[in-house]
């Protein structure tokens, strides 16, 4: 984490009168002096003007310069959700050597992801093979003269899989593609860019945003492949318009600087009730516990003094407990019942019957998605004593002689 949190404190940009943040830049589009600059600039003859906010703005290429500075990525752009950075940079890559196209993709996917690779891909010529996220033997078994991607989350989404990012990274190597890492369950802990990741997304909403009340994403990659993006003719992000407002930008430039600081309570939260439920022998899933398949793994990948983030599933058995459960942590003030993650509070939900349910029931089961299995994103507030205490205390209600 040390590396990157340097990295962000190192990104300086300042207001048109000193100020220590820049401004926000809410202008839609850009005066040229010589009008003669806006041709060039149409023919893609002249760089690094702005033209109009759909290519690009100032107060937007400010959070993504800081954002590529904590990825550790050569650029960065930022879009209007994690959906449309998942999209458009797919697109990119597919449509570079002309129509149709095969992804490699990881199984355990969040589910708009898996909706978009299975159920809309496909009527745009592109298919997609899903494999298991830890077998990197099945990536590259999976891969045929017209694949164009590897496609993985480096912590998956709601299962906590790990994904082993440098052997990952050599099979796309040895066959010439990119790799594409979704990230957004590690904000700081994985540097995917430094794992060996051509292409990261993020869906800012969660961790980057902070306070459940924006939407937005971003896409970090090499800087040659960032202007394909927002390519006047042919970029899917200029064309297709997925664009992230000026103010989100600035609100997200602000929050980086205390996304470490976050990210460590989190971890903090999440290990201590980790540790506590797997006392109880409640069953659960943590990478940050040593009974985690992949532990070992995580730990090798992880920053520098970071922790193992704040995602917890714990596994209730069937849907009408995982419910029983959520429903009583809720009234206990444990957590909300909502969807997302990475808010200062702990959210609840249950994958099978919301962010995972555009998966059919087959499939979970492929995945090993238990229909009882509740996703816990730990937030900070409150004592970490308490907290453990009522989640046991809902649970024991729940399943007697358990726990």
């Amino acid at each position: 984490m040390k590396k990157s949190e340097q990295a962000i404190r190192d990104v300086q940009h300042f207001g048109e009168e000193g100020g220590v943040v820049p401004v926000v830049d809410v202008a839609v589009t850009s005066t040229f002096l010589n009008p003669l600059d806006m041709e060039r600039t149409f023919r893609g003859e002249l760089q690094g003007c702005y033209l109009y906010s759909r290519h690009s703005n100032p107060s937007v290429n400010a959070f993504s310069q800081k954002l590529a500075a904590m990825e550790g990525s050569e650029a960065a752009l930022g879009v209007a959700s994690g959906m449309a950075a998942i999209a458009s940079a797919v697109e990119a890559i597919c449509t570079a050597k002309g129509p149709g196209g095969h992804i490699v993709s990881s199984r355990t996917v969040y589910g708009g992801t898996w909706a978009l690779f299975n159920n809309l891909l496909p009527k745009r010529g592109i298919s997609v093979t899903f494999v298991d996220p830890t077998d990197t033997e099945a990536f590259e078994k999976a891969i045929r003269p017209d694949t164009r991607l590897l496609y993985t989350e480096t912590v998956s989404n709601p299962l906590l899989t790990v994904s082993d990012l440098p052997a990952l990274s050599k099979v796309a190597k040895r066959h010439k593609i990119p790799l594409v890492v979704d990230n957004t369950f590690a904000p700081m802990l994985v540097s995917a860019t430094r794992q060996g990741a051509d292409v990261v997304l993020y869906s800012c909403t969660k961790y980057l945003s902070g306070s459940a009340d924006l939407i937005a994403g971003a896409v970090c990659a090499r800087r040659e492949f960032i202007d394909q993006l927002i390519d006047i003719n042919v970029g899917p992000v200029m064309l297709n318009g997925p664009v992230m407002d000026a103010r989100v930008a600035h609100e997200l430039y602000l929050r980086l600087d205390h996304l470490p600081i976050r990210m460590r309570a989190h971890s903090e939260a999440a290990l201590h009730l980790a540790r506590v439920l797997d006392e109880a022998n409640i069953p659960l899933i943590y990478p940050g516990l040593k009974s985690h398949p992949q532990h070992a793994l995580i730990r090798s990948m992880l920053s520098e003094g970071a922790g193992f983030g704040g995602m917890i599933t714990v596994d209730c058995g069937t849907p009408e407990k995982a419910l029983d459960v959520a429903s009583r942590l809720q009234q206990e003030k444990f957590g909300l019942y909502a969807v997302s993650l990475g808010f200062s509070r702990t959210l609840i939900s249950c994958p099978a019957l919301s962010t995972s349910s555009e998966i059919p029931e087959e499939e979970q089961s492929k995945m090993g998605l238990s229909p009882g299995l509740l996703r816990l994103s730990i937030g900070y507030l409150g004592d970490l004593e308490v907290m453990a205490r009522r989640f046991l205390d809902c649970w024991k209600a729940v399943h007697p002689g358990r726990g």
